[in-house]
């Protein structure tokens, strides 16, 4: 048996020293110095010993226990201290190295144009006034001059729903419903999502527009061209051109359309004009009598204009962009051109 023990002592050591893993020290352990171990199996034959042989084999167990003991922790001290190095080296850091500057986000160009306009017309005393993009026929177009068999209504290509509901393809409906809700005098602005069956590089089927209206007694036409020269003036500079044509919506009458010198060539004629020396930016007029009966408004006593312009335009005006779609591609290439804008 003392022989066993012996040779039980120097494979346990052997394979300890052979050992650098934490769990394969741990399974040594087990192997040889669990219950059901190597050294318990060979002491169970210690019955078998005379009595003078078995306090000298019991001693010479223990110490084979506890030399193999010690012998495993010191191994499984230097295997911890090893791992821990190489997590110490795999996550080392240099804190002399400069910090990495986290990206910053920017508004989005649209969002931009919409705060800038609506500040201006807040200063010009309107107020914002929101609706439903899945409008009824009766607000987006009965109620502002569109019959049923109304030819302005292939003006626009519409989505619609079914035959009473559709995708509001302006926001002119706020108008309708503002006047349904509030008496005069009434100034607002509702910015918001619009939606025409319509896309190329210069339209989308999904877009921005702000619709403005003011409604009082003794409103005139020169008042409109008064705030819409306020608002380019202030927009694009004191020192561009405005101008008004004749034209026509079915819901405003007389009806213009608002043109500023071009912002590219300023007036003098470029490919973006079509050498004309002026671009549209919207259109507006004064209010169809109509429109004030579907509402309730007595024509006789009031008066307003309404005028309406698409974001997307406006944007690209001001920002010198070529193509809508970069406005909905969503590459922070172009996007992170806007950073300095968003203050």
């Amino acid at each position: 048996m003392k022989e066993q023990l012996e040779g039980l002592l120097q494979a346990a050591l052997k394979d300890v020293d052979a050992t650098t893993s934490e769990e394969a020290l741990q399974e040594l352990r087990i192997k040889y110095l669990g219950k059901k171990g190597a050294l318990t199996s060979i002491m169970k034959g210690l019955g078998s010993l005379s009595v003078e042989e078995r306090p000298l084999i019991g001693q010479l167990a223990n110490t084979i226990k506890d030399r193999l003991e010690a012998r495993i922790d010191d191994a499984l001290t230097h295997a911890r201290e090893i791992k821990k190095r190489e997590r110490l080296e795999r996550e080392r850091l240099d804190v002399t190295l400069p910090g990495r500057r986290l990206p910053r986000g920017t508004r989005h160009p649209i969002t931009l144009v919409i705060d800038e306009v609506s500040e201006i017309f807040a200063g010009l005393g309107f107020q914002v006034a929101e609706g439903p993009e899945v409008e009824l026929d009766f607000y987006n177009f009965e109620a502002l001059n569109f019959p049923k068999d109304h030819p302005a209504r292939d003006m626009q290509d519409t989505f619609f729903v079914d035959d009473s509901v559709l995708l509001r393809t302006h926001t002119s409906p706020v108008q309708v419903r503002t006047m349904l809700k509030h008496t005069p005098p009434v100034r607002i602005i509702s910015p918001g999502t619009v939606y025409r069956c319509d896309s190329d590089a210069t339209h989308s089927p999904m877009f921005h527009q702000i619709e403005g209206f003011m409604v009082d007694k003794g409103v005139t036409f020169g008042d409109l061209k008064g705030i819409l020269t306020t608002f380019v003036t202030q927009y694009f500079g004191t020192d561009i051109g405005v101008r008004l044509r004749p034209s026509f919506f079915p819901f405003t009458e007389p009806s213009a359309e608002v043109d500023i010198a071009c912002v590219m060539c300023r007036g003098k004629g470029c490919r973006v004009c079509k050498q004309s020396g002026w671009l549209e930016v919207l259109g507006a007029g004064m209010i169809d009598p109509e429109v004030y009966r579907h509402v309730g408004y007595d024509p006789e006593a009031v008066s307003g204009f309404a005028f309406g312009m698409g974001i997307e335009r406006i944007a690209m005006l001001k920002y010198g962009i070529g193509d809508m779609r970069l406005l909905f591609d969503n590459d922070l290439r172009f996007l992170s051109q806007f950073r300095g804008e968003c203050g």
